[in-house]
C-alpha cells in the first residue's frame, strides 16, 4: 500500500510541475500590458486566472491538507485588474505551486483517506489531490488556448516527444 500511495504522490506532483511549466512557457509569449486583458465580459485575463489558480490550491492543499486557516477570498481573485506583473504573478503561482507539493510529499496513506470539507465538499486528501491537479491542467488549458489565439503559434510542449508512438504490450 505504501508504494501505491507513492506512486500517487509522484503522479500528483509530476502534474503539478507539467502544467507549472507549460504555464511559464505560455506567460514568456504575452507582454506585460496583455496579463490583464479579458477576451470577453464572460472570460477571466491571465492574470485573474492565475490569482485563481494561487487561490484553489491554497484552500485545498495549503490550508485543507495542511491545516492552516483558510483565508482565501474567491471572488477578488476574478475582480483584480491590475498590480501584479506577469513576473510577480508566475513568482507567486511558483511559491503556491511549491509550499503544496512540499504538502504533498510528507502524506501518509492516512492523510490520503481521511475525508475533510472543503470550499463546502467533503473529499478525502487523495479527492482533494485529484481535484486540483484536474483543475490546474483545465485552466491551464485555457492559458495554452488563448495564447495560441493571440501569437498563431504551436507552443512546442512536446516538441521534444514523438506523439504518434503506438502502444506497446506488456
Amino acid at each position: 500500500m505504501e508504494d501505491l500511495n507513492r506512486e500517487f504522490i509522484a503522479q500528483s506532483i509530476g502534474r503539478l510541475d507539467e502544467n507549472t511549466s507549460k504555464i511559464e512557457k505560455c506567460l514568456m509569449d504575452i507582454k506585460d500590458g496583455e496579463i490583464w486583458e479579458r477576451p470577453n465580459e464572460s472570460s477571466n485575463s491571465f492574470g485573474n486566472i492565475i490569482l485563481h489558480l494561487c487561490g484553489n490550491i491554497t484552500q485545498y492543499i495549503i490550508s485543507s491538507l495542511g491545516n492552516t486557516e483558510d483565508k482565501r477570498k474567491r471572488d477578488e481573485e476574478f475582480n483584480v485588474t491590475g498590480g501584479y506583473t506577469k513576473m510577480e504573478l508566475s513568482e507567486k503561482l511558483s511559491n503556491v505551486v511549491s509550499q503544496a507539493k512540499n504538502i504533498i510529499r510528507d502524506l501518509d496513506i492516512d492523510d490520503l483517506l481521511r475525508v475533510r470539507s472543503v470550499q463546502g465538499f467533503k473529499l478525502t486528501g487523495m479527492g482533494i489531490i485529484l481535484h486540483v491537479v484536474e483543475h490546474y491542467s483545465y485552466h491551464t488549458g485555457q492559458i495554452a488556448f488563448w495564447v495560441k489565439l493571440l501569437r498563431n503559434k504551436d507552443l512546442g510542449f512536446y516538441k521534444d516527444q514523438d506523439l504518434n508512438k503506438k502502444n506497446k504490450p506488456d
